[in-house]
């Protein structure tokens, strides 16, 4: 286990935002785990890479994180077609690790920044495939009481963007462990509108062909600091959405969630609001992809929440709808 005190969190936040903290534990293996009750009360916070994370003031408290490998190498323990995975493990490095040993079902995932125990959280998704598509279960550490549990797929509550352990308002439930249950044959999945055309004989082509995809998208890390996309897709009765349609001919389609409701793309009315490349102060909407805002350079959380906010404004005020953010403003 390493603890730091008084430190900055610019390193621990894809945004790039540079805050402190009083102290950060990073852990590194199941006995610093067994500690984490003592170390850790309600009022801490826990990250991943901090990709779905925007601070706008210094952490008054315990930060936990993960490191990426365990201390013990044992990172990945392989069952079969099922791997049960350390949550600090990169998802990205998961995703090649998988197709390096013959496994598939997490290639259209690729690229997604964060580690496996905050996909899990977030339930991240991309391009057809969500994390709770080949979860088995969840191993969680209790820290109020120490206890280890472990919540089958279905008991973590699996939602858009969502799990049991994002509605939690306070710190109980730290997840270790991660177990998906993985396919010894490939077969591609390519649902999503978007893939239409990409290379996918193999799985490690269908891949490549996402990542570089992605890059076309999005802000590469090591330029622009950004949370990814910023606000979730909305979604809207079928009355809302036969209106829209009405009055904009041009508008995607949605995808149908049930009998009833339609998903919308929330980049396609951010950019009709006419956000698309614009910029406020330090902080701006990508121009490939009105679903990013990103930090033009020592932008603070302040700065990108006044953005968000003049965005959802514009949004309302023209389509009746509102946005709520993927990210989690701290």
């Amino acid at each position: 286990m390493k603890v730091y005190r008084d430190i900055s969190l610019k390193a621990y936040n894809t945004f790039g935002i540079a805050v402190k903290t009083q102290r950060l534990v990073v852990m590194e293996d199941d006995d610093d785990v067994a500690l984490a009750p003592i170390l850790i009360n309600r009022h801490s916070l826990v990250l991943g890479a901090g990709s779905d994370t925007v601070f706008t003031r210094d952490f008054d408290g315990t930060v936990v994180t993960f490191s990426n490998e365990k201390a013990d190498g044992q990172t990945i323990k392989q069952s079969g077609n099922q791997l049960t995975v350390w949550a600090g493990m990169k998802m990205d490095d998961l995703v090649q690790w998988t197709l390096d040993h013959g496994l598939y079902g997490l290639e259209n995932l690729s690229a997604i920044p964060g580690t496996v125990g905050a996909a899990v959280v977030q339930n991240v998704g991309a391009y057809g495939a969500e994390a709770k598509d080949t979860v088995v279960s969840v191993e969680v550490i209790d820290l109020y009481t120490g206890d280890i549990r472990t919540y089958t797929g279905e008991e973590c509550r699996f939602g858009y963007r969502t799990s049991r352990f994002k509605e939690e308002t306070a710190v109980r439930e730290l997840v270790v462990y991660v177990t998906f249950a993985l396919k010894d044959t490939y077969v591609p999945n390519l649902s999503y509108k978007a893939l239409e055309g990409l290379p996918h004989e193999s799985a490690q082509q269908m891949r490549d062909a996402i990542t570089a995809l992605r890059w076309t998208k999005l802000p590469r890390p090591e330029e622009h600091g950004s949370a990814g996309s910023f606000f979730k897709n909305p979604v809207v009765d079928e009355t809302t959405y036969m209106r829209l349609k009405s009055e904009y001919p041009g508008m995607p389609e949605a995808h149908k969630v049930n009998a009833r409701d339609y998903k919308l793309s929330a980049g396609w009315l951010i950019d009709k609001a006419g956000w698309k490349g614009k910029t406020m102060g330090r902080v701006g909407v990508w121009p490939e992809n009105a679903l990013v805002l990103y930090n033009l350079g020592g932008c603070t959380g302040d700065e990108v929440v006044a953005l968000a906010n003049a965005i959802q404004a514009d949004v309302e005020q023209k389509f009746g709808i509102a946005l709520s953010p993927e990210a989690i403003i701290i």
